[in-house]
């Protein structure tokens, strides 16, 4: 839902500067906000969401919690009931418009490849253009007033889906597009041009983007419900067919609801899925599992952070976000068709200060995701924007306002993390499979992964904060008809705190704190072995609180390529400095005329 979507075209230009290293930008605000009458930190009216400083207080550690605990895990698939559908090392996908290739190849190391959606709300006004001036692939329009997110309308280019096939021919990504549903008037460009400039690499096109929202936002008029929009889409079926230009007919992604108005079991009385299985190639919801949608433009009620956090720090967060959709999983399997949470994150409306971007964020989602892929989900897309958001997964360069991206370099948000964790838990195999072995209460969530039958990995999930130690737990495995290995290799997701935006590490590596970033992990890869009991066929795993491991029973070297691989580079192409620059040091400046 981010007005940033479809902003792929950035023109160089030449430009004398002075770079000032360690200065904050102008229109930036630093540190901590405006406190409320309630002690929450809420963020400046002026103070862009990329740049936001909130932090809030963790919650309190549970007054009754095991510390320890057993999984009992069988040593192959046979007898386990209820394991997922085989999953993807690509589980974890991203809405955006436009991906950047580094981040992208440390995905593809450990997942084999990934899928990035170009669309959200702006796609349902975009209309395709022969040129825009100055060489930009798109273009905005006017603002739409009858949409709360203040949607514009964009004009595209062929240059839109060149600059994706692009990005597909140096790491294996696939795209989504949406095919523009604001009239039954069908304009099928997005159609004809993706397929012929992208092949194989488009994985679907998304017919009707959040349809249940489209009478409140002022996009259809009444009456518009299920059985009209079922008749629209079937309008666009048939428009489909009869163009020539779109040879691969199969291709939809539907109906993505957000369950607002409407729910599933809404829609599917209709006959909606017996009657478009054949042109739909994807099952598609979309959902958040709150907003922030008043503090940004004034709809709805107001949503406070602080009081919030707790509800993303426990493994009901996302039992609770699935519940909805568990019939609709059902119907996906019978049929055939995958089943994707086709845009998702912390929060719409850009996402919560405080929360979308802490370390608390980073271990919800990697839980969000298990719990979706062990309910038989095929993946979900992780949406994201630009300044105007809180819950990005990187933001570039190019994102600081003008003529700071000399100082300014890139932040890599906490979600990242979590995508490269889910990642290295499905691996590249595509034949892994997981369920829920969650046995210690809503804050330690765990889970047991099986690749090519065999039980080979497991996750565990500690939430709670207490730096004190008091609350580290430790999860021991036990291997039912099989025997636990002489030892175990271990990687973590740390952080000081759930309400921290720094100093996150995976495998002891991290990116960096804001504006630090140059796209590659820094420090030394930190996989931890631990001795297992052969004799009492044990492995005791401990964990920080907070914190996350995931186990590998076997070597993850011989696997994975990331302890091996370092991820390529890709040279500068384009640039925004193409003049004489000069580097001023700060202490010099602060002493200076200016």
């Amino acid at each position: 839902m981010s007005q940033t979507c479809w902003q792929l075209a950035l023109c160089a230009q030449a430009v004398r500067a002075v770079t000032v290293y360690g200065q904050v930008p102008l229109g930036v605000t630093s540190g901590l906000s405006p406190t409320a009458t309630n002690g929450q930190v809420l963020p400046s009216p002026t103070l862009a969401p990329a740049y936001d400083e909130t932090i809030l207080q963790p919650p309190a550690p549970p007054a009754e919690q095991a510390l320890t605990f057993t999984l009992n895990l069988a040593a192959t698939n046979a007898s386990v009931v209820g394991l997922s559908i085989m999953q993807h090392g690509s589980f974890f996908g991203f809405s955006i418009e436009m991906s950047v290739v580094t981040q992208i190849w440390q995905i593809q190391q450990r997942a084999g490849g990934t899928h990035v959606r170009i669309g959200g709300n702006t796609q349902d006004f975009a209309y395709h253009v022969d040129h825009i001036d100055n060489g930009y692939a798109t273009a905005k329009q006017q603002t739409d007033s009858k949409n709360p997110t203040l949607t514009p309308a964009v004009m595209f280019t062929d240059d839109l889906f060149y600059m994706a096939a692009n990005v597909s021919s140096h790491v294996n990504v696939g795209w989504y597009f949406g095919i523009p549903f604001n009239d039954t008037n069908w304009r099928l460009q997005i159609a004809e041009k993706a397929q012929q400039i992208l092949g194989d690499r488009l994985y679907g096109l998304q017919a009707g983007n959040e349809p249940d929202y489209y009478l409140s936002h002022g996009h259809r008029t009444a009456p518009y419900d299920v059985r009209q929009y079922a008749d629209e889409f079937a309008s666009l079926v048939q428009a489909i067919q009869n163009n020539g230009n779109i040879p691969v007919k199969n291709i939809l992604v539907g109906p993505s609801l957000a369950s607002g108005p409407w729910t599933p079991d809404r829609l599917w009385p209709t006959g909606y899925l017996d009657r478009f299985k054949d042109s739909l190639r994807i099952i598609a919801m979309e959902h958040y599992p709150t907003n922030n949608c008043y503090a940004r433009f004034g709809v709805g009620t107001l949503v406070d952070p602080q009081a919030m956090f707790p509800n993303f720090l426990n493994h009901n967060a996302g039992i609770n976000l699935i519940q909805p959709y568990l019939d609709t999983s059902a119907r996906a399997q019978a049929l055939g068709k995958p089943f994707l949470m086709f845009e998702t994150n912390s929060a719409t409306c850009g996402g919560l200060p405080g929360i979308s971007d802490s370390f608390g964020a980073a271990l919800w989602a990697v839980d969000y995701g298990l719990t979706m892929a062990a309910a038989n989900f095929s993946g979900a897309l992780l949406h994201i924007g630009g300044q105007n958001v809180y819950y990005n997964v990187w933001r570039s360069l190019l994102t600081p306002p003008a003529n700071q991206t000399l100082f300014h370099q890139w932040t890599i948000g906490a979600i990242y993390y979590s995508v490269l964790v889910v990642s290295e838990v499905f691996g590249k195999s595509n034949v892994s499979q997981i369920i829920d072995t969650s046995n210690n209460g809503i804050f330690n969530p765990s889970y047991a992964v099986y690749d090519g039958g065999v039980l080979s990995r497991v996750v565990f999930i500690n939430y709670i904060d207490d730096a004190s130690g008091a609350h580290d737990i430790t999860g021991t495995i036990t291997i039912d008809g099989g025997q636990v290995p002489s030892q175990v290799y271990v990687k973590y997701l740390l952080a000081s705190s759930v309400s921290v935006k720094t100093n996150l590490t995976w495998a002891g590596q991290t990116f960096g704190n804001k504006f630090e970033a140059d796209g590659r992990p820094k420090g030394d890869l930190n996989v931890v072995r631990i001795s297992c009991d052969v004799n009492a066929n044990q492995c005791q795993i401990p964990l920080k609180a907070p914190s996350l491991a995931l186990v590998f029973l076997t070597d993850p070297s011989s696997n994975f390529g990331p302890e091996a691989t370092p991820a390529p580079t890709f040279a500068t192409t384009a640039y925004t400095r193409t003049a004489h620059t000069v580097a001023v040091d700060p202490s010099v400046l602060a002493t200076s005329n200016g």
